[in-house]
């Protein structure tokens, strides 16, 4: 691979560190317990990688049932 001058692709080294100058937010549910539904929601977004493009999906998930409430993909 050296001789040909190609690299697979995968993550460069040091991606977890921190940027110093970078501001850090506080985590506001510290301590709070998801104690009954739609008491903590959550969302997460992703991407989806197609041979013509790329697909987004969006869910939002209830922390206490650990049911999806909503979803997106577009």
């Amino acid at each position: 691979m050296q001789e040909m001058g190609i690299a697979g692709i995968c993550p460069g080294p040091n991606l977890s560190k921190r940027n110093g100058e970078h501001r850090v937010y506080p985590y506001l549910l510290n301590g709070v317990v998801a104690a009954y539904p739609n008491h903590v929601w959550g969302i997460d977004i992703t991407y989806i990688r197609l041979r013509a493009g790329w697909m987004y999906l969006v869910a939002v998930l209830d922390w206490f049932s650990r049911y999806v409430v909503a979803w997106e993909l577009d």
